[in-house]
């Protein structure tokens, strides 16, 4: 759960200046060239874990307090130019490689991201998640129209739970069903496009429905 949080503030801190963002991935990428292989998301987590090792929770608290701000304000200003330029390396999803622009990652990713690991921290802890349908509910929405999009074959989709919903495009498709908070957290981990092709159900793990 520490680590976790280390995690989350090193992104924060990467989000909050350009020239902090540069600096994480130019370490990151040293680090995969030294050991050969991996990912690069997980050589920038290790670092940013790393760097905060030695702090204390009250020390993390303060800090995420102090840099929240400057991260969303980072995120926001993020010029159009740089949006635009696709980040220096493919990120392998399920196994294959596609190509995200840095406006996908700094208004996409990291919002789901940090969203994510809010669930962890609190099944961890054993807290209840305060969840409302205008915040947590527009998340789940565009997680489940972005893979409608990447399978686009026809279904009915019923996400569960307080901020879930219906989807259904085309007819004679797949009817799946599952608790929004099991499934879409993590919903570019299970696969790709092509792969969802193949299979959309199995590209979230989802459970068939009779229809």
């Amino acid at each position: 759960m520490r680590q976790l949080a280390c995690h989350v503030l090193g992104m924060a801190a990467y989000a909050s200046s350009i020239r902090e963002g540069r600096r994480q991935q130019r370490l990151a990428h040293k680090a995969l060239a030294t050991h050969g292989g991996g990912e690069f998301i997980d050589q920038l987590t290790d670092l940013q874990v790393r760097e905060r090792a030695a702090l204390t929770p009250a020390q993390i608290t303060k800090q995420f307090h102090a840099i929240g701000r400057g991260a969303a304000k980072g995120r926001r200003r993020t010029p159009a130019i740089i949006r635009r330029n696709r980040m220096p390396e493919p990120q392998t999803i399920g196994g294959i490689s596609e190509w995200w622009s840095i406006g996908f990652v700094t208004d996409v990713i990291l919002t789901r991201d940090v969203w994510m690991h809010r669930v962890d921290l609190s099944r961890a802890i054993g807290r209840p998640l305060r969840l409302s349908a205008d915040h947590d509910g527009e998340l789940i929405a565009d997680m489940a129209r972005e893979w409608a999009g990447r399978h686009g074959q026809p279904f009915r989709l019923h996400l569960t739970g307080p901020v879930g919903g219906a989807w259904s495009s085309g007819t004679d498709g797949e009817t799946l069903e599952v608790d929004a908070l099991e499934v879409l957290p993590h919903p570019l981990r299970a696969g790709t496009r092509k792969r969802a092709a193949r299979n959309p159900g199995a590209l979230l793990g989802l459970r068939h429905t009779r229809s």
